[in-house]
C-alpha cells in the first residue's frame, strides 16, 4: 500500500525544484530549460495522484502505474538532491576563503564542463520517464485533486493526547477485581498468574498498569517488573529483559543460558515481586513451563505474574487463576470517551444534532475503547454535520465487521490524515513494537527522507517535526507520553494495532527483514533489521546485502545492543547504497569508519553513538555536507572530532563523546556550523574548556552539557547565543565559573535572548544562580528553572527570582539549604517567590499564590 505516498514525493520533488538554489543553479550550470521542463511535467502529474492514491486499492492495473511513478520520482529526487549537494560543496570552498557571500559558489573557477553536460543528460532522461509513465493516466480516469492544507497550519487542543491513568474510563470493576486476586496469598504454589483476555483495542495493557501502579499493590510488591513480550517468546530473551528492569545499566548480551538463569535467581531468591507479561502470544507449552519453572525457583511465597493476552488458548496455557475476560465498554463509557475526545470540556452541549450522530459512531465501535477514541479524535476539529455523517456511513464499516469495529476506526482515521503524516506515520512501523519512540530522534530520522518541510520564515524543520507529532498524538496514532525533560524531550509509544496498521499501509517500501529472510520485496526503500544476534559468519551478512534493492534510503536495527561489528559491513553500504538517507548505527562494535563513507552525497542522518571502539573518524566524513544529524554521545574511545568539521554545513544536530581536553584547535571548525541547532557534549571525562567564539552559531537552540567531570569553565562567548532556547548543564563536578566575566555591579547586559528552559544538576560548584539570569533579556524569557543535587547552593535565591518575570515553573530537588528557605508559607522566603505558577520542592508539588 505504499503507493499511496506517491504524492509526497512528486510534491517533495517540486518543493526542491522550485527552490531558490536549484533556480540559481539552473541558470549557472545552463540547465535551466531542463529542470523547467522536469518541473512541468512534474507538476502536470502530481496534480491527478490524490485521486490515484484513492483509487488504487482496487484497480491493480493503477496500483502498478503508481509504483512506477513513484520509483522515477524517487530517481528524480535524487538528481535534484546531487545538484543541491554539488551547490553546497562549492559554498564550502568559497567559505575556505572566508568569502562571506552565500551565493559567492556559483562564481568558483572549477572545470564544471562534464558534470554540467552529464546532469543535463539526467535531467532529460528522468523527464522522458515520467513523460512516457504519465502517458498512461488517461486510461484511468482520472481527476485532479487540491492537497490537505498544511498541518502546521491547523491549531488542535493536547488536551486528550496525554491521557493519565486515572481518567480511564469504565474499568474500575476490572481492576478492584484483579487487585484483590493479586494479594492472594498463594497455597499451592510460590507464584501465581492471572491472565488478562481480549481482543485487540479493548485496553489490557492500560488496566494492567492501572493495576500496576495502583498504590496498595506497590506496597504489596517490594519487587515489580514489566516486561513486553509481543511476538516472539524466546526464554532467553525474556530473561534479559527480566534482569534488564532490575538494573538497567547492565549489560547481558554476552551470558550464557546458565549465567542468566544463576543471575535471575539471585535477583529475585526470596523476593515477593509482581512481574506483568504484556502482549502474550506464545502457545508452545514447554516454553511457558522453561520460564515458569525458573520463577517458581525464584520467588517468594505470593508473587504474581499478570499476563495480558488476544488468545484464550494462551491464558490457559499460562493461567493459575481462571482468565479475566475483558469484555467491551458500555454504550455509555464508550460514548463518554469519544464525546471528552470529539469536544473540548462541556462543548458537546452545543452541538445536539453531531452528538447524536456521535452515538451512532459509536454503536459501531462495539465497545472498544481505542476505536472510540482514535474517531472521537478524528473529528475533534470537524463540527460540519456532513463530515460527522460521513464517518458514520462510510462503506469501510461494512468491509470490516469481523475486527469489532477497531480497525475500520483506525483506516478512517489514517485516511483523514494529510499525505505528509501518512508517511510519516508509516515510518514508525520500521520500530519494534512496543518501542519507546523520542519525540527528537523521530524528528531527526523525518528530517533525513525529507519528510518535513520548511515552511515561512520562522517555523524551523525541528518546529514543524514536533507540531506533526503533536497532531498524531492528538489523533490517538501516539500514545502513554513519558516526559523525560519536560518543554524538551518526551517519549511515546504506538499501540501495537496501531503498529499493525502503519506496517500494513508501509510495506513494501518500509519493511522489517532478518540476515535469514527469504522473500526480500523489489520495491523496498526503507529496512529495519529485527536480528537479535549479529551473525557469526560476516559473509552472510554481505551476501545478503546484495539481495537489496541498490535504491534503498535506510538502515536501521530494532534490537538493542545489536549494530554492525566489522568496517566491511559498513563499506558495503558505502558501496552498494549510493543514495542512502540515513544509517542508523548505533550500539555498533565497528573499529573504524571506512573513507567511502565520503561518497554518500544524500546521506542526511549518521549515528554511531555507543561504539565503545572506535578511535577516529575518517576526514572523508567531511565531505557530508547534506548530513543533518551526526550522533557520536557514547563513543568513549573517540580521541578527537575530524580536521575539517567545519565543512559540514548542513549540520543541524550534533552530540560529543571525545577524549580531547579541549576544543580550541577545533575552534575554526567548529565556529562555521551556523546550521546548527541542537549540539551536545556527553561523557567527554578528559574535557576541560570547550570553545571560544560560540557566539558564531546563529541557529543553535538546545545546548546540553552533561557528564564532563573534568570541564571547569563555560566561555561568557555563551552568553551570546541569542538564539539559545535550552541550555542543560549536569554533573560536572569540577564547573565552578557559569560565564558570569564580569564583576559584580557591571553585569553585562547582554545575555543570551531567547532562553526559556534551563537546568542545573549535579553541580556541586554551582553556589548561586548565575548573574547574568537577572540581567538583560534573560530575565524576560525564561519560563522554567530546575536546580537539582547542588548541595553547595547557598545563596539567597529569591531576589533574583523577583526579576525574572515570567518565570512559570520552578523545581529544586536536593538542595537542603534552599530548599528550607523556600518551604510553603513556612520558609522565611517564600512570600517573594509565590508569584510562580508552579513550584516543586524534592518532587512535591506546592501551591503558589497564584488561582
Amino acid at each position: 500500500m505504499a503507493e499511496l505516498f506517491a504524492f509526497g514525493i512528486a510534491d517533495r520533488v517540486l518543493g526542491k525544484l522550485g527552490s531558490a538554489i536549484i533556480h540559481e543553479v539552473g541558470l549557472a550550470w545552463g540547465v535551466k530549460s531542463e529542470l523547467e521542463d522536469l518541473r512541468d511535467t512534474s507538476s502536470a502529474i502530481r496534480a491527478v495522484l490524490l485521486d490515484a492514491e484513492e483509487k488504487q486499492a482496487t484497480n491493480h492495473q493503477l496500483r502498478d502505474w503508481l509504483g512506477k511513478l513513484k520509483d522515477a520520482f524517487y530517481d528524480a529526487e535524487d538528481i535534484v538532491d546531487e545538484f543541491e549537494y554539488e551547490a553546497l560543496r562549492r559554498q564550502v570552498v568559497a567559505l575556505g576563503s572566508f568569502k562571506t557571500k552565500v551565493h559567492s559558489f556559483f562564481s568558483t573557477p572549477i572545470s564544471s564542463v562534464a558534470f554540467n553536460l552529464k546532469m543535463g543528460h539526467r535531467v532529460k532522461n528522468i523527464r522522458e520517464r515520467l513523460d512516457k509513465i504519465a502517458a498512461d493516466k488517461s486510461k484511468f480516469n482520472l481527476i485532479e485533486g487540491v492537497p490537505n492544507a498544511p498541518v502546521v497550519l491547523r491549531k488542535r487542543e493536547m488536551t486528550h493526547s496525554f491521557v493519565k491513568a486515572s481518567d480511564v474510563i469504565g474499568r474500575d470493576d476490572e481492576k478492584e477485581n484483579i487487585v484483590g486476586l493479586l494479594k492472594q496469598s498463594g497455597d499451592s504454589e510460590n507464584v501465581s498468574v492471572i491472565p488478562i483476555v481480549g481482543i485487540g483495542g479493548l485496553g489490557k495493557t492500560t488496566l494492567a498498569k492501572l493495576v500496576y501502579n495502583d498504590e496498595t499493590v506497590v506496597d504489596h510488591f517490594p519487587t515489580k517488573m514489566w516486561v513486553c513480550v509481543s511476538d516472539e517468546f524466546e526464554v532467553e530473551k525474556l530473561i534479559k529483559k527480566i534482569l534488564k528492569e532490575r538494573k538497567p545499566n547492565e549489560n547481558y548480551n554476552d551470558f550464557s543460558m546458565e549465567q542468566l538463569q544463576g543471575r535471575l535467581r539471585d535477583e529475585l531468591h526470596g523476593k515477593k515481586f509482581l512481574l506483568v507479561l504484556d502482549d502474550v502470544w506464545n502457545e508452545d507449552r514447554e516454553k511457558w513451563l522453561k520460564l515458569k519453572d525458573l520463577l517458581m525457583d525464584s520467588g517468594a511465597n505470593g508473587s504474581k505474574i499478570l499476563v495480558t493476552t488476544r488468545k484464550k488458548s494462551v491464558a490457559s496455557i499460562m493461567g493459575s487463576f481462571p482468565m479475566q475476560e475483558l469484555k467491551g465498554l458500555s454504550k455509555e463509557d464508550c460514548l463518554s470517551i469519544f464525546v471528552k475526545c470529539a469536544f473540548k470540556d462541556g462543548e458537546g452541549k452545543q452541538y445536539p444534532n453531531l452528538l447524536k450522530i456521535g452515538e451512532q459512531i459509536v454503536q459501531k465501535c462495539g465497545g472498544v475503547p481505542l476505536a472510540a477514541r482514535s474517531l472521537g479524535s478524528l473529528l475533534n476539529t470537524k463540527k460540519d454535520e456532513r463530515d460527522w455523517v460521513s464517518i458514520n456511513e462510510n462503506k469501510i464499516w461494512k468491509f470490516e465487521q469481523d475486527r469489532d469495529g477497531i480497525m475500520a476506526a483506525l483506516r478512517l482515521s489514517y485516511y483523514d490524515l494529510p499525505h505528509h503524516l501518512k508517511q510519516c506515520l508509516a515510518f514508525c512501523s520500521l520500530f519494534p513494537k512496543d518501542c519507546e519512540i523520542g519525540n527528537r530522534d523521530l524528528i531527526n530520522h523525518r528530517m533525513a527522507q525529507g519528510l518535513i518541510q520548511a515552511w515561512g520564515e520562522n517555523a524551523t524543520m525541528e518546529d514543524i517535526g514536533g507540531t506533526y507529532i503533536n497532531e498524531l498524538l492528538s489523533r490517538s496514532f501516539f500514545q502513554d507520553v513519558e516526559q523525560i525533560i519536560p518543554g524538551v524531550a518526551y517519549n511515546f509509544k504506538m499501540h501495537d494495532l496501531v503498529h499493525d496498521l502503519a506496517m500494513f499501509f508501509a510495506q513494501p517500501e518500509y519493511f522489517t527483514l532478518s540476515f535469514g529472510s527469504k522473500d526480500i520485496p523489489i520495491r523496498i526503500q526503507h529496512v529495519a533489521f529485527s536480528d537479535h544476534y549479529w551473525p557469526k559468519e560476516e559473509y552472510e551478512v554481505l551476501r545478503f546485502l546484495e539481495k537489496l534493492n541498490s535504491s534503498i534510503r535506510s538502515i536501521y536495527f530494532q534490537i538493542e545492543n545489536v549494530g554492525p561489528t566489522s568496517k566491511s559491513f559498513v563499506r558495503a553500504c558505502t558501496l552498494r547504497f549510493k543514495c542512502i538517507r540515513m544509517l542508523e548505527f548505533s550500539e555498533s562494535s565497528f573499529e573504524a569508519l571506512p573513507n567511502s563513507i565520503g561518497s554518500l552525497k544524500h546521506l542526511r542522518y549518521l549515528a554511531i553513538s555507543e561504539n565503545k571502539r572506535i578511535k577516529k573518524l575518517p576526514n572523508s566524513i567531511c565531505k557530508l555536507y547534506h548530513l543533518q544529524t551526526l550522533l557520536l554521545h557514547g563513543c568513549s574511545e573517540l580521541e578527537e572530532l575530524p580536521r575539517g568539521i567545519g565543512s559540514m554545513i548542513s549540520l543541524r544536530t550534533l552530540y560529543i563523546t571525545t577524549k580531547q581536553k579541549d576544543l580550541s584547535k577545533k575552534e575554526k571548525g567548529l565556529k562555521r556550523l551556523n546550521s546548527i541547532q541542537q549540539l551536545g557534549f556527553f561523557y567527554c571525562l578528559n574535557l576541560e574548556f570547550l570553545f571560544k567564539g560560540m557566539e558564531s552559531l546563529i541557529a543553535l537552540r538546545m545546548l546540553a552539557i552533561h557528564n564532563c567531570p573534568s570541564l571547569i569553565y563555560l566561555s561568557p562567548s555563551i552568553k551570546l547565543l541569542t538564539a539559545l532556547e535550552v541550555l542543560l548543564i549536569g554533573d560536572c563536578e569540577k564547573l565552578d565559573q557559569f560565564m558570569d566575566g564580569e564583576p559584580e555591579g557591571h553585569e553585562d547586559t547582554q545575555s543570551f535572548g531567547s532562553l526559556r528552559i534551563l537546568r542545573f544538576v549535579n553541580l556541586p560548584g554551582l553556589k548561586g544562580l548565575p548573574r547574568w539570569l537577572f540581567h538583560g533579556t534573560t530575565s524576560n524569557t525564561l519560563h522554567q528553572l530546575y536546580i537539582s543535587n547542588c548541595p553547595n547552593f547557598r545563596a539567597p535565591l529569591e531576589t533574583g527570582l523577583q526579576k525574572l518575570t515570567h518565570l512559570q515553573k520552578l523545581e529544586i530537588k536536593g538542595c537542603p539549604e534552599l530548599i528550607e528557605r523556600c518551604k510553603h508559607e513556612i520558609g522565611e522566603n517564600w512570600q517573594k517567590f509565590a508569584h510562580i505558577p508552579e513550584i516543586y520542592l524534592d518532587s512535591e508539588k506546592i501551591s503558589s499564590s497564584i488561582p
